[in-house]
């Protein structure tokens, strides 16, 4: 049987029956749920639109909003199919669940995953785009940048999956931002190393490219262990008939799976929350620019912290007779990592800005709407900038490292925030994904990685070093691909039990691997180019 080939012939003994006749709730769930999150992003987006007392003027920043809104969930949507089905696979192969519950299962998981996350994933996303376009978020070239980084990861996602490759969705964004970043350099007239965040990038790149081996080898360690340790034949048996296993077999392997699932959602689901609040921002910047739920009482404290660390880097460094904008010095900071004379003072002289702001309208909620852009932009700039100061180890007082390290804290807590309705919609269409189109990847990881039935064990030890994997990286604030790491957990298994691997898979999955970064990051400069050309 090809890859892209998948026949509903009836299963040979042991295998499980993925083209069964699915729960005929399964359909009516699937509409209700779609109808319902469409409907609470509307109304939400609506109140908060409503509660800020602004005019609506026109309502072509409406129609661009919804169609961001429709492609980032729409690449949630395949993520949630193409990643999550790696999760299911193992419980599916040992009979555990039947398919139609355990895809129902993960994506309940997935969604509760969603909800819980932490945020840090989605913002250190966001830090690998060019400063200027994030500046830019609501321009033309703001959204070019967004619909091309979406379309590219959309394509190589749905190509990968229709020939049963489990190809990265995170690796996949990631090689799209670059894209961006590099085109925009280009097309500036600056080398295109200089459009990426590269210390960001090289840390998220060291995660995506140690993550698969850490799985291939703790999974191969985990199940050696087990053999040593845990003497019951049963588990390193494969499934001889239809019938689940024995009861303990089976609630383990749930539980990996719904590990899994959680960490997944909790992972991967930030990606879409941070490109969806980078819409949101440059659409409506009246009502997400800027953290309206913050406490009034905490402006004061700001306001204070922002005046006594400005006079200490004065101290540090006084400003030139010939200062340069604020924005100018610290945007090309940010871009090109040069610590220059000129960058501590003129980030004094923006904290001071920040400061005089906040203070003279006493909460986030009476900033005026032609303001709140502006504002936003130097908050944001100025976190950015104590991040590269911090990297460049620039010599300091403790306690003004300390105060920094403050008012890092304050600014982002009033930019880099996501409200609880992007969590549910990013949440539902994930959940959904994996509702539908899991066969191909099910397929490729229960049948194709080795020449034997996976076993109980081997799902078990592929998963469960998945969740620990994956989980440790979402506490890390770095993206990790469940794709990869369990596909290579299961290769590992295989490895370790001499099942024998299927050369053929795992070279489709290295070149998948390998492809994706350069393709991904054509793809979208391609677009990008395009789509800057065009009026949004």
């Amino acid at each position: 049987m090809s890859q892209n080939s998948l026949s509903p012939s009836a299963p040979a003994r042991g295998r499980p029956n993925l083209y069964g006749k699915g729960n005929r709730f399964s359909r009516p769930l699937f509409l209700v749920l779609l109808i319902a999150g469409i409907a609470f992003a509307a109304i939400n987006l609506f109140n908060d639109v409503s509660e800020t007392g602004a005019a609506v003027t026109s309502y072509v920043p409406f129609l661009l909003l919804g169609l961001a809104l429709l492609i980032a969930l729409g690449f949630e949507f395949v993520n949630g199919f193409h990643d999550t089905a790696n999760a299911v696979a193992t419980v599916i192969y040992t009979h555990s669940l039947t398919p139609d519950i355990a895809v129902v299962w993960s994506g309940l998981c997935n969604f509760t995953g969603v909800l819980l996350s932490s945020g840090v994933v989605a913002f250190g996303i966001i830090s690998l785009l060019p400063v200027e376009l994030i500046l830019q978020a609501g321009s033309h070239n703001g959204f070019a940048m967004v619909y091309a980084l979406l379309v590219s990861a959309i394509i190589w996602n749905l190509g990968t999956w229709y020939f049963g490759l489990p190809s990265s969705s995170s690796h996949t964004l990631i090689g799209s931002i670059i894209g961006v970043g590099v085109a925009n350099a280009l097309m500036h007239g600056r080398s295109g190393t200089s459009g990426v965040d590269w210390d960001q990038a090289l840390k998220v790149g060291y995660a995506l490219l140690f993550s698969p081996v850490i799985g291939f080898v703790c999974a191969a360690l985990l199940l050696l262990l087990m053999k040593t340790f845990i003497r019951n034949p049963q588990l390193y048996s494969a499934p001889e008939s239809n019938q689940p296993p024995p009861a303990w077999i089976r609630g383990l392997l749930i539980l990996t799976c719904t590990g899994v699932s959680f960490a997944h959602g909790s992972n991967d689901g930030q990606k879409g929350m941070g490109l969806i609040m980078l819409i949101l921002v440059g659409t409506m910047p009246i009502a997400y620019a800027l953290n309206r739920s913050l406490p009034p009482d905490q402006i004061p404290r700001v306001a204070a912290l922002t005046q006594v660390t400005e006079q200490q880097l004065l101290q540090l460094q006084p400003a030139p007779a010939d200062m340069p904008p604020a924005r100018d010095v610290l945007t090309n900071f940010v871009g090109s990592g040069t610590v220059t004379p000129q960058v501590v003072p003129a980030l004094a002289h923006m904290l001071s800005d920040i400061g005089d702001q906040i203070r003279r309208y006493g909460s986030m909620e009476n900033i005026p709407a032609q303001s709140v852009s502006n504002t936003r932009n130097q908050m944001y700039l100025a976190s950015e900038t104590i991040k590269h100061l911090k990297n460049a180890k620039l010599p300091m007082p403790q306690e003004t490292e300390r105060n920094l390290t403050a008012v890092k804290a304050e600014l982002d807590s009033a930019t880099r925030f996501i409200p609880i309705w992007v969590k549910v919609v990013v949440a539902i269409a994930l959940g959904l994904g994996t509702m539908v189109g899991w066969r191909r990847i099910v397929v490729t990881v229960g049948e194709r990685i080795g020449k034997a039935h996976l076993n109980y064990a081997q799902g078990a030890s592929a998963e469960l070093v998945a969740m620990a994997t994956i989980g440790a990286a979402d506490g890390f604030g770095l993206p990790v691909s469940t794709t990869h790491v369990l596909s290579s957990g299961v290769a590992g298994t295989m490895a370790a039990n001499r099942s024998g691997m299927q050369m053929a898979t795992l070279r489709n999955l290295a070149v998948a691997w390998v492809l994706t970064l350069p393709i991904s990051i054509l793809l979208s400069a391609l677009l990008y180019a395009l789509f800057t050309h065009l009026y949004f």
